[in-house]
């Protein structure tokens, strides 16, 4: 049964994408906390379990649930990742390459110094750079939103 409105609400959210209109997803979002993503990620313990609404091209969507998607930064290479627990909301595999808003807190993840060289050596691959990992001493915290609200705009 479970399967079967996951597969209904994949479905939906295709189809609604497919229009490539504005698409809803929870509460309404509130533009007015707008906050840029260079500025949570630079300072992330100002932010952390308040309520934030950030705003970004999508530049990744999970494509087994759709139960994430990435906002690029206004800086360069950074990203926010938006997470809802599966079934929550459906993020459509079409919105990436649109813009989006999202409202939610924000979360930290603290990951352990073995986790932190993996996530820094995947990073270095993908930018095309050496990693050293000696280099890495101390663990790190990642930090991503649980949303109440996005919208996907046209």
């Amino acid at each position: 049964m479970k399967n079967i409105a996951w597969i209904l609400a994949l479905t939906l959210s295709i189809f609604i994408s497919a229009q490539a209109k504005e698409v809803n997803f929870g509460a309404p979002v509130d533009e007015s906390t707008l906050v840029d993503i260079s500025t949570i990620l630079s300072s992330p313990k100002v932010y952390l379990d308040k309520t934030v609404t950030v705003s970004g091209m999508i530049v990744g969507v999970c494509n087994k649930r759709g139960c994430w998607m990435d906002l690029a930064s206004d800086t360069k290479f950074e990203k926010l990742r938006i997470k809802v627990r599966d079934g929550d909301m459906v993020f459509p595999l079409t919105a990436k390459g649109r813009q989006a808003l999202a409202m939610g807190t924000l979360k930290a993840i603290q990951l352990n110094l073995e986790q932190t060289r993996h996530y820094k050596e995947s990073l270095a691959k993908r930018m095309g750079e050496n990693f050293e990992s000696a280099a890495i001493t101390e663990p790190m915290a990642i930090y991503q939103i649980s949303p109440v609200g996005v919208k996907i705009l046209d």
